[in-house]
């Protein structure tokens, strides 16, 4: 498994002296992944190419450098790059070769996930539909036509990477690949083909010579020399199917997805910390960050159905990403979610600091009470690194390790890189904590113009008459969210309900996952599925007339399934029945009548979304453009780039729902959809973690801003085009800039200091001074106000500080005189500093939240 290569030789030739052998190329044992002969410790981060731009790569990767992560990792998204059958899209957001080589410039490796089934809440799990319609075809099992289909995407996918030297067998940063992905619960559920599947695909993937490790994760069955790997919010229980592969975590879950008409779910970086240092202690040495950096499911890219346009998954890096300018872009704070990017920073530099230790032999593993034990690593050297854990969620634990005391807090770890020194524990955060804004971007007025869809004349463009309902992939092949299915009911001027009777009741049962309802042009109504029900039921009052009634029923996609065993054949769409009750003849079924079809919308057709389209129609101007909240609307606008590189999203607050572009490039869908009342208002670290337990946005719409690339902008004349469904006013719709509005540090007088280990003008590492505060704004901000600071027993978190019965008066003073003015400031916390100790012999903290300005004030 090790390949030797010209760039190896020559790194054997200048090792020749100080190693007996030197040994090239990537392989594994038991304890880690080596690369050129020396096992490593790899920290990873997913950063998907597709969900930024080419523009944000370079600061994105290198704000992942700058924490200390050593590997990029991604999947490849085989939807996007081949289209059609035999085209592909290897450009712009899909230009791979670009992303890795992107990584490669900046000293990072890579692991490519070929998948080419990915999940990842992208719609179709990655599979192009196409597929689906390839004769005899069946997914992810012992099937010739689709191995045949997978087996030539995987191959065109290596050989490209193979053309360009990327491997690390070819010098390049590559140093692993997945194929397949998940695939255990689908396994289980196959039987035995399933088993065959899997022998092949890897046999398939081994012999396409990589000269790198190929994985799969959770598959506990990956067949030799294929890695088994854990995905999950804990691993530490994971082991190998066989004792001489290492212990990989290919997903530790950040976050979690957002569905719209959900809240947004959020992991406390204390518990993230602790699962990855318990997985660490435990004998891991691969952890990949899923996601480092979410970023966008722009377009029509996100799966589920029902998943939101924003893909955040509350990461170290937040979905606005990073840099503008590419010249500085590793100087941009950039829009890092502190204190999750700060704190796994430091998470990172601690693991560093033990790698040779946890390299090199297994842990011994020392009881220090029922709930704590010690895990210590011993080098051949004579190195020594500890981990000192404490899984009581309850209390602290006071423990004697090698004869001397230490405190650890309740569902933490301490990291002892000399096995004397805490240098970091999981639970005690010592870097600031932002808070993010939005604001209006003080651009131009816009001044909207509208174009109607027409109901009336949908027949005449009908592509289908039948008898009967059809599935809706069937017949758009995902082309677009929208099919209409239109019929006809004819009802007699006798009918009662015409003389002073109640309203008929039409019912539609649906697979699909939003439906809008039109009699005779005019909308009667709308009904929405969710992820947990996708199957949905229209039933509402119609205002039918005597003679012919014209039904048109707008079924409307939120994204493919990504996800389960079979998928493809899963439908959606309305499948019926479809029933008119309340007539004097009873109810009247109209499910196997006569139904014409019409892909997707007038506009659509028209390109009303692009830059040349968006000019061959007649547009209402005026104020009558938006007067009427009509559904079934386009609207555009022109509007010029606003100024500064603060990055921009569209508040979509007041519309309902639908679909947005920008010079002809989609935004992706949006929907105003509320998340339910519930509890958003308790969040604690400590315990096990499950989505549900940390959540925000009750009551409020899941997704009201979306993220607007700066790089998709010209200076002037931006051309801004919105499809909406049911109904919004648009005058509301506005331009925002995100800026970090206010920062906050909350630090014990005990912390250890070892922030950074960077060295001080004096030469010693900083875990030799007095511990600081440390306040930052993001760049072109300054501090302008202190909005609370307390030296003493101050309470509460970031936003909701307040004080307790031990405070310091001189607190705002201290904190004005050194950060007023500044873009970062530093105090020290000391009795001294702060003139006097306010409560002697108690532990005391500072605690304190700065606002951050620039020209532009964000609003409250």
């Amino acid at each position: 498994m090790v390949v030797q290569n010209s760039a190896c030789l020559l790194a054997s030739m200048l090792l020749l002296f100080l190693l007996p052998v030197a040994q090239c190329g990537v392989t594994y044992d038991r304890k880690a992944i080596i690369i050129n002969g020396q096992r490593r410790i790899l920290i990873s981060g997913s950063i998907h190419y597709p969900r930024s731009t080419p523009e944000m790569w370079e600061g994105l990767i290198q704000k992942a450098k700058d924490a200390h992560l050593d590997v990029i990792q991604t999947y490849v998204f085989w939807n996007g790059h081949e289209p059609s059958p035999g085209t592909y899209d290897f450009e712009g957001r899909y230009d791979l070769v670009k992303f890795i080589k992107t990584v490669q410039n900046l000293g990072l490796y890579v692991h490519l996930r070929i998948g080419p089934y990915v999940c990842a809440e992208w719609n179709f799990g990655g599979f192009p539909v196409w597929l689906k319609y390839v004769p005899g075809i069946s997914f992810r099992t012992d099937n010739e036509p689709f191995k045949m289909a997978m087996q030539g995407f995987t191959q065109k996918i290596v050989q490209m990477l193979k053309s360009e030297s990327l491997f690390a067998s070819q010098g390049g940063p590559i140093i692993l690949s997945q194929i397949e992905n998940e695939y255990g619960p689908v396994s289980r559920a196959s039987g035995p083909p399933g088993r065959s599947y899997l022998n092949w695909a890897a046999e398939m993937a081994v012999g396409l010579e990589t000269g790198v490790p190929w994985v799969m994760c959770k598959e506990d069955d990956a067949p030799d020399p294929v890695i088994n790997t854990c995905n999950g919010f804990y691993c530490d229980t994971f082991t190998p199917n066989m004792p001489y592969k290492p212990i990989m975590w290919t997903e530790a879950w950040s976050g979690w997805f957002t569905e719209f008409g959900s809240p947004i779910h959020h992991r406390p970086v204390e518990d993230l910390a602790f699962a990855v240092a318990r997985f660490i202690q435990k004998g891991g040495s691969f952890i990949n960050y899923y996601m480092y950096h979410g970023g966008t499911n722009f377009g029509r890219t996100a799966g589920g159905p029902f998943i939101t346009t924003s893909y955040d998954y509350d990461a170290p890096i937040d979905e606005y990403g990073i840099c503008i300018v590419q010249l500085f872009c590793h100087q941009m704070a950039g829009l890092i979610r502190e204190p999750k990017y700060g704190h796994l920073k430091e998470l990172h530099r601690a693991i560093k600091l033990c790698e040779q230790a946890l390299v090199s032999a297994d842990p011994t593993v020392t009881s220090l009470g029922s709930l704590q034990q010690a895990h210590v690593f011993s080098s051949q050297t004579g190195g020594c690194a500890a981990f000192l854990a404490n899984y009581n969620p309850d209390s602290f634990a006071r423990v004697m390790f090698n004869n001397v005391h230490y405190n650890i807090p309740p569902w933490s770890i301490s990291i002892l890189p000399d096995c004397s020194n805490v240098v970091f524990n999981t639970a005690k955060v010592g870097v600031q904590t932002s808070q993010m804004q939005m604001y209006p971007a003080n651009t131009q007025s816009l001044m909207w113009e509208r174009y109607d869809e027409v109901v009336a004349s949908l027949e005449d463009n009908s592509l289908i008459t039948t008898t009967g309902l059809l599935e809706q992939i069937n017949v758009t092949r995902d082309t677009s969210d929208y099919l209409w299915y239109i019929s006809s009911v004819d009802v007699s001027p006798a009918e009662g309900f015409l003389h002073g009777g109640q309203l008929p009741v039409l019912t539609v049962q649906s697979a699909g996952h939003a439906l809008h309802i039109f009699l005779n042009g005019q909308l009667s109504g709308s009904a929405y599925g969710s992820r947990e029900d996708r199957r949905i039921k229209f039933s509402g009052n119609v205002n039918i007339r005597a003679g012919t009634n014209k039904i048109a029923i707008l079924s409307v996609a939120v994204g493919l399934p990504n996800a389960g065993v079979h998928y493809e054949f899963w439908s959606t769409g309305v499948l019926g029945p479809v029933v008119l009750h309340g007539l004097d003849e009873g109810s009247r079924d109209l499910t196997w009548q006569k139904w014409s079809y019409q892909v997707g919308l007038k506009g659509e057709a028209m390109n009303l979304n692009s830059l040349e389209g968006a000019s061959s129609v007649e547009w209402m101007q005026g104020s009558l453009a938006v007067q009427d909240q009509q559904p079934l609307t386009w609207y555009r606008a022109y509007f010029d780039a606003p100024d500064g590189n603060d990055p921009l999203a569209l508040d979509m607050g007041s519309m309902g729902k639908g679909q947005v572009w920008i010079n002809g490039q989609s935004i992706g869908r949006y929907w105003t959809a509320y998340a339910p009342n519930g509890d958003c208002n308790s969040c604690s670290y400590i315990g096990t973690y499950r989505s549900p337990k940390c959540q925000s946005n009750c009551g409020q719409p899941t997704q009201r801003w979306y993220h607007v690339p700066r790089s998709w902008l010209q200076p002037t004349r931006n051309l801004l085009v919105i499809f909406e469904e049911v109904g919004g006013d648009a005058t509301k719709i506005s331009m925002m800039k995100r800026s970090v509005s206010s920062v906050c540090a909350d630090v014990s007088e005990w912390h250890p200091t070892i922030k950074n280990w960077d060295i001080e003008s004096d030469g010693q590492p900083e875990e030799y001074h007095k511990p600081k505060v440390h306040l930052r704004c993001a760049p072109g901000q300054s501090i302008s106000a202190i909005k609370f600071a307390s030296y003493g027993t101050p309470l509460g978190t970031c936003g909701n500080f307040q004080q307790g019965a031990c405070h310091s008066p001189n607190s705002y003073t201290i904190l004005e005189k050194n950060c007023i003015g500044q873009e970062r400031c530093a105090v020290v916390i000391s009795t001294t500093n702060f003139g006097g100790d306010p409560c002697p012999n108690v532990m005391k903290r500072v605690a304190v939240e700065a606002i951050c300005s620039s020209a532009a004030q964000p609003i409250s």
